[in-house]
């Protein structure tokens, strides 16, 4: 048996904590530069790391408020961004919870409940899978577009049309929720119906309380995706105050005029429901994404 020296073993911690400041440097710079840009006067992208003459103009436009340059000039907000960003949070959350409820109930009967055509169900969720979710842009427009002639609620610039179109996502969803349940003893199973529990009882008072950290990675990674989207939403929502904050904030970047200050200032609050949803849920997020991979 080989034992380090202790002067060896100080040296590899040194490398190992060297190597992974330097990693988080190299990822940070880019979101380092995003900040720096919404501080800076003007909407231009050239320029130091840390601004010359810092300014609070692009975070109050991005927040709906005028701003007064020291000049007397006075600055409306261009967009409603804090609206777009509501849009987002509403869209992300129904969507999370929506395909939370669809997925989990759904793996529980592909993981307990033995029915006609169940391996075949899950082979063909697997292969849907492997398509990319794009190709389907122009069927969905076209789909939505005829629904809203019978009911515009349901179509092109609707939110209900983009939040379906989310919930077609659970396939991935159901099959990382099965592998969780199938890694539960089936003891469980059988003590339940000896007590006379119906399946939806055992789902709903034992399984669903377990199933809590996988529930809460597959709801985050639903959340994440929502707010980050822009091919979906921006083809099914045309109208300005409808729009994510993902398809809104590309209206800064035009072919007219480039707002980089603006943008950036958008862009990083992008990032602020994100990170609550993640603080929230980070205590479930460790267990769940090593426990719901166990089994497939």
């Amino acid at each position: 048996m080989i034992v380090e020296r202790p002067s060896e073993l100080r040296r590899k911690k040194i490398l190992a904590h060297g190597f992974m400041i330097a990693f988080i440097i190299v990822i940070m710079f880019p979101f380092l530069m995003v900040i720096s840009i919404s501080f800076r006067q003007g909407n231009f992208t050239i320029g130091s790391l840390w601004p010359e003459n810092p300014t609070l103009e692009h975070w109050y436009l991005a927040f709906g408020q005028s701003y007064t340059r020291p000049d007397g000039t006075v600055i409306e907000p261009p967009y409603p961004v804090v609206r777009w960003m509501w849009n987002s949070i509403k869209l992300g959350l129904l969507a999370g919870f929506g395909v939370v409820a669809l997925s989990t109930i759904s793996a529980y009967a592909f993981s307990r409940i033995r029915f006609r055509g169940r391996a075949g169900l899950l082979d063909a969720l697997l292969i849907l899978q492997m398509f990319p979710t794009t190709l389907a842009l122009v069927a969905l427009y076209a789909i939505f577009d005829a629904l809203g002639d019978v009911s515009p609620w349901l179509g092109i610039d609707s939110h209900l049309a983009l939040v379906l179109v989310y919930l077609s996502g659970i396939t991935l969803h159901i099959w990382t929720i099965k592998g969780y349940f199938d890694s539960v003893d089936s003891a469980l199973d059988k003590a339940a119906q000896i007590d006379g529990a119906t399946p939806w009882q055992t789902f709903r008072h034992i399984f669903l309380p377990l199933a809590v950290p996988i529930v809460a990675v597959v709801f985050v990674l639903v959340f994440i995706g929502v707010i980050n989207d822009y091919p979906y939403a921006s083809v099914l929502i045309r109208s300005e105050n409808q729009m994510t904050l993902a398809v809104g904030s590309r209206l800064y970047l035009n072919e007219f005029k480039y707002l980089w200050g603006d943008f950036a200032a958008a862009a990083i609050l992008s990032g602020v429901p994100i990170t609550v949803v993640f603080l929230i849920a980070q205590k479930y997020l460790v267990s769940g994404l090593s426990e719901g991979a166990v089994k497939g």
